[in-house]
């Protein structure tokens, strides 16, 4: 007899709708699998053999033979394990129900137990997109799988209870929609707690609200770390799509917690010992996100930036450019979203005291030359902003006088990304930072005096024409904070401040 039951496999984000056929015929006693399994589908043989036993179930002694269909797509991963044991008992006549319509993942465990899977979130979505409304998972994805709508989600502790419900013994209670809450960071620094840097928190905040890339550029202890992990609590809260977006990239890696969605932006900080494996993402044969895709809809912080290798720094070219990161493997390619807010902090020299009011620079040039230049001109063009910070006086410290909130700052921030929303509202783009050349000459037009401006710019600062471009979407930004609807002049000066840096990048003073 054969038997088919419906699941669904993922490339990256993408799902596969997979046929699990079980054919138990007469023979010698044998279990074979067919279809493109890797490793993990292959072991499944011994977990659903004893997970079936321990069920108090019978499981046949004849001739199995398991195939996934489509052959061509390669099957990973646990999640078959659920789908196999059904399919097996429906073709060996223990089990008579019409699976028709119903989606089954999970692993099992040897006596019988259903364990969570990674990847249900994008899975499910892919299932509920081709007209699937009934699915049944583990238990422990019970949170995960209630966020998504439209569709009837059954969460079983156990292989005896997912044949319980289908034999109508006793039919598992369908899982309650869950609410979606948009959150701060925790763990988020409030602006408040900074002194000073009214420069550096007026840049952030630039940023913030355009979606902008940022560098901190300044000596030991001057607040750049403190700066960039403030920067959550700044950032505007997400929406539910967004969140969906974001929890099905770590759905996909396995790093979801027990509310079962991100509910906060992400704000990742990857050691600079990180590979560029790591960043990128891949692996051996599953090709999984890294970090640049897990920092998707929030902040990649890379503290300094220099010591990082050259080849991780240079991924971030491409991905900065399209929101987007195409990873390419022995075993297929996979596209995983990487549209984030890159913020970097640095020294302006191996001591870090180059340029400081403070402390005495004891580096040779020819060093603080070698030092800086580990950063590419290409990915200092594709930074935005890029601000100096120099270190705080005693005096500050003990200032009494009240600093500026991070939730002061954010209400700024929410009423510019209003605008732009309104302003992009037929079109995929969110933030004037992800506008192309279309979208700049139409919102970015200048008067006469200030193409003057930035003409005089380009060519003292010896701009490229990227830069020119960037400069003219910050520009953007700041008159959204200033409700206006054209760009001034001084939005522009400010703007073009911005960019200063890189000029100074070819030779210390």
């Amino acid at each position: 007899m054969i038997a088919k039951v419906q699941s669904y496999a993922l490339s990256g984000l993408e799902g596969i709708a997979v046929t699990v056929e079980t054919d138990v015929s007469k023979g010698i006693p044998s279990y074979d699998m067919v279809g493109l399994p890797d490793a993990a589908v292959k072991e499944s043989k011994e977990r659903v053999r004893s997970a079936i036993k321990n069920s108090a179930l019978e499981f046949p002694l004849h001739r199995i033979t398991v195939n996934f269909a489509p052959a061509y797509v390669k099957k990973e991963g646990s999640s078959f394990d659920l789908p196999i044991a059904v399919s097996l008992l429906i073709a060996n006549g223990v089990l008579d129900c019409q699976t028709d319509g119903v989606i089954f993942f999970g692993e099992l465990a040897l006596n019988g137990d259903l364990r969570p899977i990674t990847g249900l979130l994008p899975a499910i979505i892919a299932a509920r997109d081709e007209g699937y409304k009934t699915f049944i998972v583990p238990k422990a994805n019970e949170k995960e799988a209630g966020y998504i709508q439209g569709v009837s989600v059954y969460a079983a502790n156990s292989l005896k209870e997912v044949v319980n419900h289908l034999s109508g013994a006793q039919p598992l209670t369908a899982v309650l929609p869950s609410s979606f809450v948009a959150g701060a960071k925790e763990t988020a620094k409030d602006l408040s707690f900074i002194k000073g840097q009214p420069i550096a928190k007026r840049a952030l905040e630039v940023a913030v609200a355009g979606g902008h890339n940022i560098l901190f550029v300044g000596p030991p202890g001057s607040g750049k770390t403190m700066l960039a992990r403030s920067i959550p609590s700044v950032m505007p809260d997400m929406s539910f799509d967004e969140a969906l977006e974001i929890t099905k990239i770590h759905s996909v890696a396995g790093t979801l917690g027990q509310d079962g969605i991100i509910t906060e932006r992400p704000f990742r900080s990857p050691h600079h010992t990180a590979t560029t494996v790591s960043l990128c993402g891949g692996g051996s044969k599953t090709v999984h996100p890294g970090e640049i895709s897990l920092a998707h809809g929030g902040v990649l912080f890379l503290d300094e930036l220099p010591e990082y290798k050259r080849s991780s720094l240079e991924s971030l070219r491409q991905p900065l450019e399209d929101g987007v990161i195409t990873i390419s493997r022995s075993g297929g390619t996979t596209t995983y979203p990487a549209s984030f807010m890159l913020c970097a902090s640095m020294n302006p020299c191996p001591c870090g005291n180059y340029g400081s009011r403070k402390r005495r620079c004891t580096c040779m040039p020819n060093d603080i030359r070698k030092y800086r230049a580990r950063i590419s001109g290409p990915l200092l063009d594709r930074i935005d902003i890029q601000v100096e910070v120099d270190g705080v006086e005693y005096d500050d410290l003990l200032s009494e006088k009240k600093e500026e909130t991070s939730a002061e700052v954010k209400l700024r921030a929410d009423r510019a990304r209003k605008i732009q929303r309104e302003r992009f509202s037929d079109s995929a783009i969110k933030t004037n930072a992800e506008m192309g050349e279309k979208e700049t000459k139409a919102y970015c037009k200048l008067s006469d005096e200030s193409e003057e401006i930035l003409k005089t710019a380009f060519q003292a600062l010896n701009l490229s024409a990227r830069a020119r471009s960037r400069i003219l979407k910050v520009a953007r930004t700041i008159a959204d904070l200033e409700l206006s609807e054209t760009i001034q002049p001084e939005h522009l000066y400010e703007a073009i401040s911005y960019r200063t840096y890189g000029a100074k990048l070819s030779m210390p003073d």
